[in-house]
């Protein structure tokens, strides 16, 4: 019997990374053989990892912090969202060896808003907090997605204006409008604000006043587990619905699992089986 494909997620820190328990499971479901492991890459070292993973014949990596903007940078050929974004999460080794980039982050992040929360995106009015990595995977989606606004803030303003500017012929035409505003210049209540920052991470101060919440809205993190707790707390306390990124993460990598498997995986299970494992700690 031929060996099973290889596949793996690269970072670092990576001990704590899902990825491996996510992937497993989604190929037991799907009849696949393949393996993937967790890959710590030496902070100074992705190229070499890159290129030892290719040589050994790995068919495709996930890619986490910090190393997205390498990978986009690394790779022979990437995708649109790539391109605008400048970071990849996901890697597919070609028979030749080239390696494609992509970054499902958006996509997973809409699948998880939109089917698993069942909130749609459409005509709402949307805010994107951050302008690093993780918000510029997801702004191309989102624009997809047709909202009626769709604001990028950021504590650096300049950053969030780079952005915008990196997307805005997506909007032309378009009833959407995308802006990027200071956080002392938001007015009125969003139905979805989404955090991207790593304020949860380094117990920073949610960046926006409580004030731009509509009662009700869905306030989503993009992190999970207790790095998702103060802004979820945040979201409590003025009347939101707090949703953290666990299922963003399974989404991605479902995204990720039909680019090298060609089978879009079922993520309600996962999800839900996730969600009882996390709950259990």
């Amino acid at each position: 019997m031929p060996l099973p494909d290889r596949y793996c997620v690269m970072g670092n820190p990576i001990a704590h990374s899902r990825s491996p328990r996510i992937h497993t499971l989604f190929a037991q479901l799907t009849d696949q053989a393949l393996v993937y492991e967790a890959e710590l890459v030496a902070l100074d070292g992705f190229d070499a990892a890159l290129r030892q993973l290719v040589q050994t014949g790995t068919r495709g990596m996930n890619v986490t912090v910090p190393f997205k903007l390498d990978a986009a940078r690394l790779a022979d050929s990437c995708s649109d969202r790539v391109r605008r974004a400048g970071a990849a999460n996901t890697l597919v080794v070609g028979a030749d060896g080239r390696v494609h980039a992509d970054n499902t982050d958006g996509l997973g992040l809409v699948a998880d808003i939109v089917r698993n929360a069942g909130v749609a995106l459409a005509g709402q009015r949307v805010l994107l907090l951050g302008a690093g990595g993780a918000a510029a995977g997801a702004l191309a989606p989102l624009i997809a997605q047709a909202p009626a606004l769709l604001v990028v803030c950021n504590r650096t303003h300049a950053k969030a204006q780079d952005l915008v500017a990196q997307h805005a012929d997506l909007v032309e035409g378009s009833t959407t409008q995308l802006l990027a505003l200071e956080a002392g210049a938001l007015e009125g209540h969003f139905d979805v604000v989404i955090n991207a920052t790593a304020s949860s991470l380094q117990g920073a101060a949610i960046p926006v006043a409580g004030h731009v919440l509509r009662p009700g809205a869905l306030a989503y993190d993009m992190m999970y587990g207790p790095a998702a707790q103060p802004f979820l707390q945040w979201a409590a306390q003025h009347g939101a619905q707090g949703r953290d990124g666990l299922g963003m993460l399974v989404e991605q990598a479902a995204e990720a699992f039909a680019l090298w498997r060609g089978v879009r995986p079922p993520s309600q299970p996962v999800l839900a089986q996730l969600r009882s494992e996390l709950d259990a700690h």
